[in-house]
Formats: structure tokens, sequence, C-alpha cells
């Protein structure tokens, strides 16, 4: 897999564990994760072992995680990344997070462009899928621009933070 991307604004480069301090400062704000699947960092410790983690996906080639780096300040202001690949079935879920200070800026979009792009033209996946809380208003706002479709709510289909939440389902296709 290709470890650098890039956009007008973005690097998307594959996360290392010298991230770790720029993404707990993202991963310990409560206003970040509050629609992630992950209790907000209160440790620095949290976000080397999710880095090493996503790193060990990456090497058996089932998942990869990007830091998002902003190039006018070369600072890490994100992560996105395939929380899955399954390319038997050439398909592939999707998750990502700006840090706070960036939020409204269009580097979500921005990011995720780059990963339909990767998937669709190098990794030759047919299908693209997010899962979203409902309430997730932001997110859902990226995923409409992008033109995902909404498939529908998965009733209590998760456990988050020690309850069952609902997800929507959103996807894409290499032909839409």
């Amino acid at each position: 897999m290709i470890r650098d991307l890039s956009t007008k604004r973005l690097i998307l480069r594959k996360m290392q564990v010298s991230d770790s301090d720029s993404l707990f400062q993202i991963w310990s704000n409560p206003e970040v994760t509050r629609f992630m699947n992950i209790d907000r960092f209160t440790d620095k410790k949290q976000a080397k072992e999710i880095i090493l983690l996503f790193d060990k996906l990456s090497q058996e080639n089932t998942a990869i995680r990007y830091s998002i780096i902003e190039l006018e300040s070369n600072k890490i202001i994100g992560s996105c990344g395939f929380n899955i690949i399954d390319y038997e079935n050439a398909k592939t879920e999707i998750g990502y997070e700006i840090n706070k200070d960036y939020w409204g800026k269009g580097y979500a979009p921005e990011a995720v462009t780059c990963l339909i792009r990767y998937a669709f033209k190098d990794l030759k996946l047919n299908r693209i899928e997010a899962k979203v809380e409902p309430e997730n208003l932001n997110s859902i706002k990226v995923l409409r621009k992008l033109n995902f479709l909404f498939k529908g709510k998965m009733r209590k289909v998760e456990r988050s933070k020690g309850r069952f939440i609902d997800l929507n389902l959103y996807s894409l296709l290499i032909t839409d």
C-alpha cells in the first residue's frame, strides 16, 4: 500500500509512532472523540498503542491509517484511513477525524476525496462504506457532499462507550 498521498493542501502520511504527541492532542479532545468508538484519551501512551495497532493492521494489509498534515503549517491536523479493507469483496470502510481548530475549513472532504481516489484507482475497490452516528451531522454533511448514498440505519449495531448505538450506513460505488 502507498504510504503517502497528497492533495492541494494536505499530505496523508501513514501514521508513525512519532505522531503520537500530535494525535494525542486531537484524540484527547472530547468534542473530537464524541462520535468515535473510543473514549477520549487521557494518557499519551494510548496514542502510541493505537498507532502500533494500526501499523500491525497495515502490515497485514487489512487496514491503513494516515496522519493528515496541513502543508502550510506542516502540522498534523487529524487522521483518516481505511478501517477495514476487504479485497475479496473489493470494499473498504473509511474513517476520519479533524482537530477541532481546523473544523469548517474543508479539510475532511479534501482528505476523504483523496482516500476515494486511492481506493478506486489504485486499490481497485468497488465500494466504500462509512458508518456514522445519526447525530454526527458534520460527518454526514461531508459524506453527502462527496455523493455517498444513505443506505439505512443499523439499529443498536455497535457498543460504544458502554452503550449500544445506532449507525447510519453510507456507501459510494466506483460507478457512482
